[in-house]
């Protein structure tokens, strides 16, 4: 197993795109300037958590392959010699969506693409209006820092992605995030909601010998 030093960035996301990249941005180079070698960006960075609602104008946050995410990341990747896991909303065609995830390697490659594959459908996280389910399966990414695997957010709650992740090679398992509470309920469900996420976590660490790092929003999110 390789050794090298991984950061996940947390930090509050608005409704502007541009902003949260420069935000993304300015914190993967803290975290390099602090010595991360692999660094991992919350679930759909470039945006608010837009599946609080059914909107169609949410639409606009969604970007085709290799645009404006990738090309970003990939240079400050290059510039900085570190890795990069980046997940976005990508629009593959019109009328087929996903929830996805780049692996940019330290020289600005790609070094993988993951698409999400569990999708929810909660009150406020009405993500099956916008994501179609991936067509990519469980896969190691190798970089030159090591191996990594990327799934993300509702996936955690199913084991065999993590298995089946780890058993390619995989030796982290990053989750890009985007889970909390409802005010509402907080009070009554919130230790159990808590204690059940941070087990099956552990649990995929544990079962699989292997890390596991999530990257999570911050603050209170309502549009």
């Amino acid at each position: 197993m390789s050794n090298y030093t991984i950061a996940v960035v947390q930090l509050n996301l608005n409704n502007t795109p541009e902003n949260n990249l420069k935000k993304c941005t300015e914190w993967v180079r803290k975290a390099a300037a602090q010595g991360a070698e692999v660094i991992c960006l919350p679930e759909l960075y470039s945006s608010h958590y837009f599946c609080q609602s059914e909107d169609v104008d949410n639409f606009k946050y969604a970007e085709p392959l290799y645009s404006t995410s990738f090309n970003a990341f990939s240079a400050l990747a290059k510039e900085l010699g570190v890795v990069i896991v980046v997940p976005f909303f990508e629009k593959r065609m019109a009328g087929i969506y996903h929830n996805s995830a780049y692996i940019i390697d330290t020289d600005g490659s790609e070094a993988g693409l993951y698409r999400k594959m569990h999708i929810p459908d909660d009150p406020h996280f009405y993500e099956k209006f916008y994501f179609t389910p991936g067509d990519l399966g469980f896969k190691n990414n190798p970089t030159k820092k090591g191996n990594i695997g990327v799934l993300i957010c509702w996936d955690q709650w199913y084991p065999e992605g993590a298995r089946l992740t780890a058993l390619k090679g995989s030796e982290v398992l990053f989750y890009p995030t985007a889970i909390g509470w409802h005010p509402k309920e907080k009070e009554q469900y919130g230790a159990n909601q808590y204690g059940a996420w941070m087990n099956v976590m552990k649990g995929h660490a544990v079962a699989n010998g292997c890390f596991v790092a999530a990257a999570n929003r911050i603050g209170l999110e309502k549009y």
